[in-house]
């Protein structure tokens, strides 16, 4: 499964496998000694409990890829404990392999050899906080100096940002495209990286939401994706002058360039749009607009599924359908050729070709099934030699490992759901403890395979349901569909009736069934004991979400364009009817009908399901006095990373289940592990919940002063790291109409921005505000504890209607002027109600005196007033600004911007 995946991506990464090896000194021991002692003979006749450092410690070896001259193979194995890179010759043992990257604490995801072989990169973020920056090392180089390993120099350099590896071309090996969004935290820019030197060149800024970048075989830029405000899919033509449309799809369908044909003029697309059920290959001309079906499946029961090609000769050479199993139907006579023989040499095994030489004729081969977690090979395609690489956990006790059937059950609506059941060996499937596994995503599907959860959880006993629940993907855009706002319903039922489906056959003890998952099947673990608490004795969540509208309200910048498909999926949180569909779905408003046992595991770095999420709930159980147990990881984001932390979360869970559910499990562990649970194990009653003031007990502020007309200009700069680039601001004041009318006229480094805002005399309650910048266009109107308007953004302008909750204030180009006409003094705080337009929903702001200070800028020195901005609810950013004691001018400004990756922007008048 994507254990910690919560959202749709336009590409679709490969998992890393846990392997497992025998269990070693550490024994078996049942917590519950009055057990039956029918329970405890089918104890005695499972095999040998293998120790849990087997499923979720580090792999001796994983990730071997070879060099595209064939001389190296590079690959992960701990260092410290922690994976990290390290290279080696071709035909030398691992163990005479040279170590690249060596951090002693955050695991290396990936990485991958640049085209010309001089340089390994790899991605990197800091405690799971996602913000990923892309390194090259040069493996040939000496060790830094004072260091065991080459150094590994920062392309991004990104504070606070996310990269996106966009393209490596293949007739410029030193060069890499990226995109960053060090700009604005929700779009990424475009920029061309020189791999040797590090050298920034931006290619394309991003000010029309595109969410996804195009290259051709020649590295030009050539198409974008872009979700409008609707959630439909546009796909557009970069040309020299801007963008053109040249296919669209519906919100509730997809489309997505896959790769360009070598004629350079042509793209491989898969679609479902229109009346397909099923996603489809076609070839599409971007200039003509044809579109010409080249595939879909041939047995017509699941979606398109990947394509490959040929590096060498751009051509397509197979098409693969992920089905129970996976289907390759091949393109290419040659390659079909040697994909048969390796069949042969390795029966009953799934074989996948890896990394390979940059003519192709050497390459490495990974195999895997269902019990076992695969080796590598390395395959000549000349002399059809292959030659064993590494096995992957050699000791691992394959004859203990379990089947993963593929089962098809009905829901309660009569819906064919897909599942995968691994079932305990040496007993009888008859009275099984069960746990269901829900994946992810949840748009994303489980696959057939070595899965380390569901073998751990076999071996200690248990029948493990993995459904492929409706929402899921690869199984056609009505399936896809049937999950729309169904979060906590019907997708719910379909796990529900997997247990009835199972209890009904005999297999499962319905007294004995248990429910784990992580990210979507966190969600679903805590939806499943809060609505049907009758189902499950035991319940283990992962970074779930508990309140789907905090959910919502919280998700990362760089997520905004798939905000309005989240709204359409799930339920829109701006209108009542979705407002109140997402309260009675979300766990939290269902936590006094929860009786089942739950541990709550969560990243406190999490970016995606805030650590709110799991003490909400945690807060919400210990308040009624249930018994409820909570892990939080410092160091770890959306889902665990390091094995460490790993190992002591799987630790607390073995032993959680088997007191609920009466299995057997492993008694201690590791010394590292035994010592991290403790550290990781959060005591309920410590956890406090920050509190967020309610909009509806927010008073109105009351100024003492009123503003005095003029026109004031500011300059400054924007800095994010090492860059710094200039700006400037002309401010006017004017009386008109019985009104104040103050507008920012701004000069940015990423365009021209005008914004109007028209106060009330003598309250300065915002009466009306215009914004203009770039495509976007706003028009709002404050009518009493409403916030009215319009909002356009390449497309027609779409309403929208705030509750406030109260009168706004200090809001738009006259927040600063605002504020500075209140009876400021030492200590003086006050929390005024704002608008934010990104989320359209209140947001409460608190001002703060801090003291004076004497200002010196070019205007003249200043005794001012200094006062913080804050946000009310404890969110990032806040706004530092300076105001004349004497004249009440705002004299200079500092903001920290989270938005743009925490670049600081400092603003100071000129006269």
């Amino acid at each position: 499964m994507a254990p910690h995946t919560l959202l749709p991506s336009l590409l679709r990464s490969a998992l890393t496998l846990a392997l497992v090896l025998p269990l070693g000194a550490e024994g078996a021991k049942s917590p519950d000694a009055k057990a039956p002692a029918a329970t405890a003979a089918r104890k005695s006749q499972l095999p040998p409990l293998i120790d849990r450092d087997k499923f979720f410690g580090n792999p001796e070896i994983a990730g071997a890829q070879l060099s595209p001259d064939g001389t190296w193979i590079a690959f992960l194995k701990p260092y410290k404990d922690t994976r990290n890179v390290w290279v080696k010759k071709v035909g030398e043992p691992y163990s005479k392999g040279r170590l690249i990257t060596a951090d002693p604490k955050r695991p290396i995801p990936g990485f991958f050899w640049s085209r010309d072989g001089k340089q390994i990169l790899f991605v990197q973020d800091k405690d799971g906080d996602e913000n990923y920056n892309v390194y090259a090392v040069d493996p040939a180089a000496p060790p830094a100096a004072g260091k065991e390993v080459p150094e590994a120099r920062n392309l991004t350099a990104a504070k606070g940002a996310r990269a996106q590896i966009l393209s490596v071309p293949k007739g410029d090996p030193d060069t890499i495209y990226v995109g960053l969004n060090d700009r604005d935290a929700a779009w990424h820019d475009v920029y061309k990286v020189k791999i040797s030197t590090g050298e920034r060149t931006l290619v394309r800024k991003n000010t029309e939401r595109i969410a996804g970048w195009v290259f051709d075989k020649q590295a030009n830029l050539r198409l974008a994706v872009r979700t409008t405000e609707k959630g439909d899919t546009e796909i557009l033509r970069v040309d020299p002058e801007g963008f053109t449309k040249v296919y669209e799809c519906g919100v509730f369908e997809s489309a997505g360039p896959v790769a360009f044909h070598k004629d350079g003029k042509r793209v491989y697309l898969e679609t479902n749009k229109g009346n397909r059920d099923l996603a489809e290959l076609v070839l599409f001309d971007p200039a003509t607009g044809k579109e010409e079906k080249l595939e879909s499946d041939p047995k017509g029961r699941v979606d398109f599924g990947h394509a490959m090609f040929s590096d060498l000769t751009d051509e397509l050479i197979a098409t693969t359908y992920e089905d129970d199993h996976t289907r390759i139907y091949w393109k290419n006579k040659d390659w079909e050729a040697d994909y048969k023989l390796l069949q042969k040499k390795l029966p009953g095994r799934e074989i996948g070709f890896g990394s390979m030489t940059k003519d192709e004729q050497l390459l490495m081969v990974a195999t895997y099934s269902d019990r076992d977690p695969g080796s590598r090979y390395l395959f000549d395609r000349r002399t059809k030699k292959l030659s064993l690489e590494y096995v992957s956990r050699e000791d691992l006790p394959r004859e203990h490992m379990v089947a993963m059937q593929p089962i098809r059950y009905k829901s309660s609506d009569g819906l064919e759901i897909p599942a995968y059941l691994s079932l305990p060996k040496g007993v009888p499937a008859k009275n099984l403890p069960l746990i269901v596994f829900p994946h992810g995503g949840p748009w994303a599907r489980d696959s057939w395979g070595f899965n380390n959860y569901a073998q751990f959880l076999a071996n200690r006993g248990y029948a493990v349901l993995a459904p492929n629940f409706r929402g899921s993907t690869g199984y056609g855009k009505k399936f896809l569909n049937a999950g729309n706002k169904q979060w906590g319903d019907l997708m719910q039922d379909d796990l529900t009736w997997g247990v009835k489906y199972l209890v009904g056959k005999g297999i499962a003890d319905p007294k004995r069934v248990g429910i784990m998952g992580g990210s979507y099947g966190g969600y679903a673990t805590l939806a499943g004991v809060a609505f049907t608490p009758d189902t499950y004795a035991a319940a283990v969540a992962i970074v779930g979400p508990s309140n789907l509208l905090t959910l919502l309200e919280s998700i990362p910048s760089y997520w905004e364009s798939f905000r309005i498909v989240f709204h359409e999926r799930m339920g829109n949180p701006n209108t009542p009817e979705g407002k109140k569909q997402l309260e009675r779905q979300s766990p939290l408003n269902s936590a006094d009908k929860i009786k089942t046992p739950l541990m709550v595991v969560q990243g406190a770095n999490d970016p995606r399901v805030k650590k709110a999420e799991s003490e909400q709930i945690v807060v919400a159980l210990r308040d009624r006095h249930f018994p409820v147990e909570y892990l939080c990881a410092p160091d770890e984001g959306h889902g665990f990373q390091r094995p460490v932390n790993n190992m002591a979360m799987m630790a607390a869970a073995e032993k959680f289940f088997a007191k609920y559910l009466k299995a057997r499990y492993q008694e201690g562990g590791k010394p590292d592990v035994m010592q991290r649970l403790p550290q990781i194990t959060v005591d309920p009653n410590s956890v406090v919940l920050a509190k967020k003031a309610d909009a509806a007990s927010v008073g109105l502020p009351k100024p003492v002063a009123a503003l005095t007309a003029g026109t004031y200009t500011y300059a400054g700069t924007l800095a994010l790291g090492p860059q710094s680039m200039n700006l400037s601001m002309v401010r006017t004041v004017k009386e008109e109409g019985g009104s104040w009318v103050v507008t920012d006229a701004m000069k940015l480094p990423m365009g021209e921005a005008v914004d109007t805002t028209t106060l009330a005399k003598g309250s300065l309650v915002p009466q009306k505000r215009s914004v203009k910048q770039g495509p976007v266009t706003i028009d709002m109107a404050f009518e009493g504890n409403a916030a009215k308007g319009t909002m356009a953004m390449n497309g027609a302008p779409k309403p929208f209607d705030i509750d406030l909750g109260g009168q706004a204030f200090a809001d738009g180009a006259a927040s600063q002027e605002s504020i500075a006409c209140l009876p400021l003094a030492e200590g003086y705080v006050v929390t005024f109600r704002n608008v934010d337009l990104q989320k359209q929903k209140v947001e409460l702001k608190q001002a703060k005196v801090l003291g004076q200070e004497d200002v010196k800028v070019p205007a003249g020195s200043f005794k001012a007033w200094k006062v913080e901005i804050t946000s009310a609810a404890g969110d990032p950013g806040s706004l530092l600004q300076w105001v004349d004691t004497a004249t009440r001018k705002v004299v200079k400004t500092v903001a920290t911007l989270p938005q743009m990756g925490g670049a600081v922007m400092t603003v100071e008048l000129q006269n």
